[in-house]
């Protein structure tokens, strides 16, 4: 059965692993396509094959989102192209190695890609879906935005970043039309792990999660509305028990004195 037209989608870091099931799941249920990646040629044979076997339409755009003027270009499609419902900013490295064994240049970068790339391409996409009262993010963080124990410190602060700027997003804009989710991955079989310095063979594998499970979860909690979407997470009700403990301490995080158990005795 066809599905209804639902826009386009443009997916970064599309060319293999997550991105490329995003591309996939997407153009399946209705979306164009704007696929972003550094490797021309893996775009161009993804773009044929969900061609082949959607008849969607599939634009790629080759780009280091570590360039400023490539990234620009990339801002200036999502300013101008009014037929984009829904941006999914998947692009983003990581590493397993400690703070200090870790090189800082390696790390700027890092930040670069996994926060600043992302927070431009929000802001180029946004106005546009509030002027047209339509249109919608997902944001991949990880796990690690609530665990940042787990890998090197400096990737869970990144994460962490995207999961608060979700969250503020959907504050500012759940009544403009705009939707916000943010996908928190645990240990995904992508070459994520290769490009860190860890090949997935040294993972247990009962923690890691197949890419195509990881997104076809994620795209139920996307369906459903959730702001927060943990595929690996099976009791559901710690997640809403984390967040309403976060939601308690709202009202009592700004006091004009301190708390008792720091004045002097």
């Amino acid at each position: 059965m066809t599905q209804a037209h639902r826009g386009t989608a443009l997916i970064t870091g599309a060319s293999t692993g997550i991105g490329a099931v995003y591309a996939e799941r997407l153009a399946q249920r209705g979306y164009d396509l704007i696929l972003v990646a550094r490797r021309r040629d893996r775009l161009a044979s993804l773009a044929e094959r969900i061609t082949n076997a959607t008849q969607r339409s599939v634009e790629i755009i080759d780009a280091d989102l570590n360039d400023r003027t490539s990234l620009a270009a990339v801002e200036a499609k999502l300013r101008e192209d009014a037929s984009i419902t829904l941006l999914v900013n998947n692009a983003g490295v990581g590493t397993h190695t400690p703070l200090l064994d870790s090189n800082v240049d390696a790390m700027a970068r890092m930040i670069d890609l996994n926060v600043t790339a992302l927070t431009r391409l929000t802001y180029a996409a946004v106005p546009g879906f509030v002027s047209r009262g339509k249109g919608a993010i997902i944001n991949i963080a990880s796990i690690v935005s609530i665990a940042p124990e787990v890998l090197n410190g400096v990737y869970g602060g990144t994460k962490a970043f995207v999961l608060a700027f979700s969250r503020s997003l959907h504050h500012e804009l759940a009544s403009k039309g705009v939707k916000v989710q943010a996908v928190l991955p645990g240990a995904t079989a992508t070459d994520f792990w290769e490009t860190g310095g860890l090949p997935i063979e040294h993972l247990d594998p009962a923690i890691v999660m197949p890419a195509g499970d990881m997104v076809d979860a994620a795209l139920i909690g996307f369906e459903r509305g959730e702001l927060v979407t943990i595929p690996s997470l099976h009791d559901g009700a710690k997640l809403d028990a984390f967040e309403a403990a976060r939601q308690a301490m709202l009202p009592e995080l700004s006091t004009s004195t301190p708390a008792n158990r720091y004045t002097a005795a």
